[in-house]
């Protein structure tokens, strides 16, 4: 039976065709306030873990991985701003509980293609006014290519926590891209370089900018190539990415399986 948030016929089109589509204003002010409490908490409590866990660079960036939880700080040289945090549900329980909000819930079920779905990974991605970098063009599927056999049942949601534009870095899309799977990396740049598409198997012309208000969510396949442009604003960009899995299976960075409720909106 159809649920109050299943997809509709012109978002699974567009799920097929286009490897995304996005829902706005799903959350209201007031619940778009809270996630942004929670969000200041996290990272207050990710700056204290950076102070516990294990300091390293790779490509001249920095990152401290204490536990489970990857801190990464901004690019600029020896910049106190957090770039992203992941996993980051458990710093908080508001974000814990998100996971099982039916909102996010029940369409992520119908993408995974399974009735129960569990959490594969999720991240917290900051963007400050004027610093925050940007994510150059990849897949999220090559990131996971080599610990999980279910690729096609990672689909990814972004939770807009401010109002995203081309202005402070919205979330970019490659229309279509998601249809040729898995595409070669960049060669020759760096360590990371191969987990970046190379623009040679996509056509940019394809690139639509997912301008969307705070509380939107934004459902993309891990195979669409992606990615988004500095902030160059005043503003904030901060952003949720929650990946979605079948249920009973281990998360891709957190310990044990984290298996989702069908809790009420």
């Amino acid at each position: 039976m159809a649920g109050r948030f299943s997809l509709s016929e012109s978002e699974r089109r567009a799920w097929r065709e286009d490897g995304f589509f996005v829902r706005r204003a799903v959350f209201d002010a007031r619940e778009v306030a809270e996630l942004c409490r929670a969000a200041d908490r996290v990272r207050e409590a990710a700056l204290r873990l950076a102070t516990e866990g294990r300091p390293y660079e790779v490509d001249g960036n920095r990152y401290v991985d204490a536990g489970s939880v990857t801190v990464q700080f901004e690019h600029r040289t020896a910049s106190p701003s957090l770039r992203v945090v992941e996993p980051f549900h458990a710093l908080d329980p508001v974000f814990d509980r998100l996971v099982d909000d039916a909102r996010l819930v029940e369409p992520m079920s119908e993408l995974v293609g399974t009735p129960r779905v569990g959490l594969w990974t999720d991240k917290l991605n900051f963007k400050p006014p004027h610093e925050g970098s940007g994510f150059r063009w990849h897949q999220d599927s090559p990131y996971w290519a080599h610990v999980c056999r279910h690729l096609d049942q990672l689909p990814n949601v972004m939770l807009a926590l401010d109002d995203a534009d081309e202005a402070n870095g919205c979330l970019r899309v490659v229309r279509g891209s998601h249809r040729h799977g898995l595409l070669p990396g960049r060669q020759g740049e760096g360590v990371l370089g191969p987990l970046f598409t190379d623009p040679r198997h996509f056509d940019e012309q394809a690139q639509v900018a997912v301008a969307m208000p705070a509380g939107s969510l934004a459902f993309f396949s891990p195979h669409t190539v992606h990615g988004s442009e500095p902030n160059r604003s005043d503003r904030m960009r901060r952003a949720m990415v929650i990946t979605y899995q079948p249920s009973g299976f281990d998360q891709f960075k957190a310990p044990g399986r984290r298996d989702a409720a069908m809790a009420a909106a």
